[in-house]
């Protein structure tokens, strides 16, 4: 497929988005328990949510340069019971409209302790307001990742691997954001965020491996015998089946060699896994904020390489025509 890149800044966008919410929500639950020391709300809560905020709607504004007809966005709820792209589009206001309303909570101190146990746990009316966030954002990974992972003949996407991945590297980057928040605002939660973005990290790096052999080893189900209809067993293309280009040619394959995908492919392997764990072990061990913003950027710049290649790596069945020139 031709990787469009408002869809690639849509989905590495919202997902860092909704990656440092989840990030945020888990630092408030532990505090809530005891398990880390509690932040100032407005300060650590109210500020990362809307940063959080602002990355969504970076995501929202980028996918706009996607539409043919933006007036007519609206309409792509209206299939929301048989498409997952209609309910990706329902669940992401709900999901901006929820981390708004948590961050307003923290920021102007809307905020009540509904239950205290003996042992001194509580529960805050923005806790619940978070977890109902929490849910929102991990169905808008489903919905997001739905969308390709649904597609049954573009076998590169459609397979578990997929859902895994779009959660496990938004969330990634998510906490790898927190923890360079984390370093200037709330350092008691540095090595919560720190470690935490490690482990998802090398999650993902086992996900995205796993998709990739699983890829290097598809068979594909269509031929070009099946694509002309004709049996014969022997057939050899000469050309396209046209003198000029068309949209069969331009949006379904991404022109690029073979040799420039492989460099793509090392390129965010590299960037997205190794390098952005060395950078957090570094920071969390010096407490560099720099470098914590380091290995967010790097890792961005690698996600952004990854879902390049994961829309350039879906062979879709009709370039066995097309695509030869």
């Amino acid at each position: 497929m031709h990787p469009a890149f408002s869809v690639i800044f849509l989905t590495t966008l919202i997902g860092a988005g909704q990656g440092l919410f989840l990030a945020l929500f888990t630092g408030q639950s532990y505090s809530a328990v005891q398990l880390v020391p509690v932040q100032d709300s407005t300060a650590f809560y109210g500020t990362g949510a809307m940063i959080a905020f602002a990355f969504l709607v970076a995501g929202l504004i980028a996918s706009v340069f996607h539409l043919g007809r933006p007036e007519r966005a609206w309409r792509a709820a209206a299939m929301w019971r048989t498409s997952w792209l209609s309910r990706e589009v329902i669940v992401l206001p709900a999901v901006m409209g929820l981390i708004f309303i948590y961050s307003l909570m923290h920021f102007f101190g809307w905020d009540t302790v509904l239950y205290t146990s003996k042992a001194g746990t509580t529960l805050q009316l923005s806790l619940v307001v978070g977890a109902v966030a929490m849910v929102a954002t991990f169905l808008l990974f489903i919905c997001t990742s739905m969308i390709y992972a649904a597609v049954k003949f573009l076998q590169e996407w459609a397979c578990a691997l997929t859902v895994a991945n779009y959660l496990l590297l938004g969330t990634a980057s998510g906490f790898t954001l927190a923890a360079a928040f984390a370093s200037s605002t709330a350092p008691d939660l540095l090595s919560l965020y720190g470690n935490w973005a490690i482990i998802i990290t090398a999650a993902a790096f086992i996900t995205r491996g796993g998709s990739l052999m699983r890829n290097a080893r598809i068979k594909a189900k269509s031929t070009i015998q099946s694509a002309i209809g004709i049996r014969h067993p022997k057939i050899q293309q000469k050309a396209m089946g046209m003198q000029g280009g068309s949209v069969n040619t331009r949006d379904f394959f991404h022109h690029k060699s073979a040799d420039f995908m492989k460099i793509m492919k090392w390129s965010f392997m590299i960037l997205v896994f190794p390098l952005p764990i060395i950078l957090l072990w570094n920071g969390m061990e010096s407490g560099s904020t720099g470098t914590l913003i380091g290995a967010f950027i790097i890792q961005y710049i690698g996600l952004i390489a990854e879902r390049w290649f994961f829309f350039a790596q879906a062979n879709h069945p009709q370039n066995l025509y097309y695509q030869t020139t």
